[in-house]
């Protein structure tokens, strides 16, 4: 027949941690009642350290100086009215970011906290001489340098220590305080941080124009150096070359070269006259070829002449009157004679004045020819002299336009230099005083609501760190899960403490917590192996009095009321306690048994309890060595023969600590089950006493927590373990709970 798999189970710790999460309870909620319950526990030190935190601001408020302080406010904008040329004028910063308004803002208030401002201020107010103030700064007179140097260097170093420089949001107005024991000196301090603030503003800006005028007569002298040199250069080639200007080399509207020398003038004007030359011989030629084809009293410039004219008048006067005669008289009359004479010669002198008229063109004539060769030949002669003069003007003009571009240069930059003269030190500041500071009327500190309330919070810090502190260190166990966060253990169950009845009367009573309880932990037992019940459990602590004992007697009258047989044997051979909590004799016992080969079934003494009866193996006479004694193979042989022939067997073991005797019992068991005392001080005890245990590599089913008190680990844990746990009611109307 094939062997059936066994059903998986879980462990204690599993079916622990399965029964916690059912019950609703969650991360959060189990923080914060570890929370509470760390402050219930450690509420007098808590409260210790608080109060102490509280007494010690009081104290320090009471005992410090009080301190003054004064605030100024100045507003900080981007933009400065100018005054240039007698106009004002208002140079507005073009629109920026409200990144670059930020960074223009946090640079002034860089400026405001700047050691160069505290050093201004330091020396406008004579700081490093002034008594009074090292005096409100709270510096002993017998501390004060005696070096100059060192004087200023303190003073400076007070001041930058006591100003604070706030920006309003969303504001242009910055806040400047300054804080001393001196209400006088605070005031004129905080005043005088704004007033040197806008000082130095105009100071750095009179700097910078300062440099830019300086800068600018450097660049004016080399620029007149440069101009003299050129023109220097430009008259020391005119005067080797010959070359004389009679005007400016280049005209105003731009670089264009005039000619301008006194060859090219020449040219000039012997080109004009030759033209005028030429046009005087055209007109001259002109009449001449006229008057000379044409015949002699025909000719325009004849007839025109006046003299022609009067001659032809007479003559044709001269000739009425011979035709006159000749009508009258007989050829050869005197009269016609006498006009024949005068006819004739009237025409000789016509004759001779039109050839004088015509004489005088021709002369005119060759005149203008003559003059116009004479100009061609001048012409030409200043031609060739111009034409060579303009070779030696190719460098006059390289020269010359070197001089011109130094004179517009120098030019330019004596303009700049007079605006910037004439601007040096008149724009106003971007920086205004709103509120002057004044003398405060009341100290600003210490204050006795910030102090405590600070002393307060750090109280509470301290407390919260110190109780947590005190609730990781210890190895105490407060709560259920302690006992798994710190000991790793699963827990078996949960064992109140007893209250106005000893443990034993209360397991009488099969509806009182303390019985409940321990039916809890006998389910526990019955299923804490894959197995089911362990045949041998050694139940152990790791000091004594913890309440192992009880429970060993507890396990046993439980199991013994399911129908589970069960022996109990005290193996505390040192200070056994089962023979009187159940109220028999220890004179024969365990000891007898390991010493001898005495029947064990006739050292178990059968005890009752509750309605339930059980066998118990007293401890018997305590013997002079009982690590030898339980560490024997007798003893092995014994628990053997009980599991035999009993259901379970229940071993009281001795505590671990200081002792081998629990865990070598605990080695040789099917399992172990760690009693831990709850609130019991131990120091590290309780984890040296498993680490102990656990060296013997034994089988432990789990921890159970004895004598809990719920009250002091919160309301979870009263309404479970406390006096209302199962409020049953008696017939005489009185809780048994």
């Amino acid at each position: 027949m094939t062997e059936a798999t066994p059903i998986p189970m879980l462990n204690a710790r599993d079916r622990y941690a399965a029964a916690y999460a059912a019950s609703g309870n969650n991360a959060i909620s189990d923080a914060i009642r570890s929370v509470i319950g760390a402050l219930r526990r450690y509420l007098w030190m808590a409260i210790a350290i608080v109060g102490s935190a509280a007494a010690l601001a009081l104290i320090v408020t009471m005992l410090d100086t009080p301190r003054y302080s004064a605030a100024a406010s100045v507003q900080i904008n981007d933009q400065r009215d100018e005054v240039l040329g007698g106009a004002f004028e208002t140079q507005v910063a073009p629109p920026s970011s409200d990144w670059d308004i930020d960074r223009f803002l946090n640079t002034q208030l860089d400026v405001l906290r700047s050691r160069a401002l505290a050093e201004r201020v330091a020396d406008a107010l004579n700081l490093a001489n002034d008594e009074r103030y090292f005096s409100a700064m709270e510096v002993p007179p017998q501390s004060v340098p005696t070096e100059e140097a060192d004087k200023r260097k303190l003073a400076i170093d007070l001041l930058r220590a006591n100003a604070e420089v706030e920006l309003r949001r969303s504001t242009r107005i910055a806040l400047i305080t300054f804080s001393s024991t001196d209400q006088e000196v605070t005031a004129r301090i905080a005043n005088a941080f704004a007033e040197e603030f806008i000082q130095q503003n105009l100071q750095r800006r009179f700097d910078s124009s300062a440099y830019a005028r300086n800068f600018v007569a450097e660049q004016l002298d080399e620029a007149r150096r440069s101009l003299e040199e050129t023109e220097a250069a430009l008259n020391d080639y005119a005067r080797q070359t010959g070359l004389i200007r009679t005007r400016d080399t280049f005209a105003p509207s731009g670089p264009e070269l005039a000619a301008g020398t006194v060859t090219s003038s020449s040219l000039l004007q012997y080109n004009q006259a030759a033209i005028r030359a030429r046009e005087a011989r055209i007109a001259a030629q002109s009449r001449w070829d006229a008057i000379s084809n044409s015949p002699l009293l025909s000719s325009q410039p004849v007839l025109a002449n006046p003299t022609v004219q009067s001659l032809m008048t007479r003559r044709a006067q001269t000739e009425s009157e011979l035709q006159i005669a000749r009508e009258r008289y007989l050829p050869g009359h005197p009269a016609i004679a006498r006009l024949e004479g005068d006819l004739a010669a009237v025409n000789t002198q016509l004759n001779r004045t039109a050839n004088d008229v015509r004489q005088s063109i021709r002369a005119d004539y060759l005149a203008a020819q003559s003059a116009e060769q004479r100009l061609e030949s001048q012409v030409t002669q200043a031609r060739g002299e111009t034409l060579a003069e303009q070779d030696k003007s190719v460098r006059y003009n390289v020269l010359a336009r070197e001089a011109d571009t130094a004179r517009s240069s120098y030019d330019g930059l004596l303009q700049r230099f007079r605006e910037l003269n004439a601007s040096a030190g008149i724009a106003s500041s971007n920086i205004t005083i709103i509120d002057r500071a004044e003398i405060p009327s009341a100290p600003s500190s210490p204050s006795l609501p910030r102090n405590l309330a600070i002393g307060l919070l750090l109280g509470l810090a301290l407390a919260g760190i110190a109780v947590f502190l005190r609730d990781q260190l210890d190895d105490v166990i407060h709560t259920p899960e302690d006992v798994e966060e710190k000991l790793g253990l699963s827990l078996l169950g949960v064992v109140p403490r007893a209250e106005d009845q000893t443990p034993l009367e209360a397991l009488a009573e099969p509806k009182s917590p303390i019985a409940e309880a321990y039916n809890s932990m006998r389910g526990a037992l019955l299923y804490s192996t894959p197995t089911g019940l362990p045949k041998i459990i050694v139940v152990t602590s790791a000091q004594a009095a913890e309440g192992k004992s009880t429970t060993s007697f507890a396990i046993a009258a439980g199991l013994a009321r399911i129908g589970i047989e069960p022996l109990l044997i005290d193996a505390d051979l040192r200070r056994p306690a089962l023979h009187k909590i159940v109220g028999i004799s220890a004179e024969r016992g365990l000891t007898n048994l390991l010493v001898s080969q005495d029947d064990p079934s006739d050292l178990t003494t059968r005890v009752e309890h509750g309605g339930s009866a059980f066998d118990v193996l007293p401890a018997g006479p305590l013997p002079p060595s009982p690590t030898e004694l339980l560490s024997s193979p007798r003893m092995a042989q014994l628990l053997e023969f009980f599991a035999g022939k009993y259901g379970v067997v229940i071993v009281d073991s001795p505590p671990i600590l200081g002792l081998a005797d629990g865990p070598m019992l605990a080695a040789i068991a099917d399992g172990t089950v760690f009693v831990v005392e709850a609130e019991r001080g131990r120091s590290g005890s309780l984890k040296a006493a498993l680490r102990r245990l656990r060296s013997m590599e034994p089988t432990i089913l789990g921890a159970a927590l004895a004598k809990f008190d719920p009250t002091r680990s919160g309301n979870r844990y009263s309404a479970y373990y406390g006096y209302d746990y199962y409020a049953y009611s008696d017939k005489e109307g009185r809780s048994a709970g």
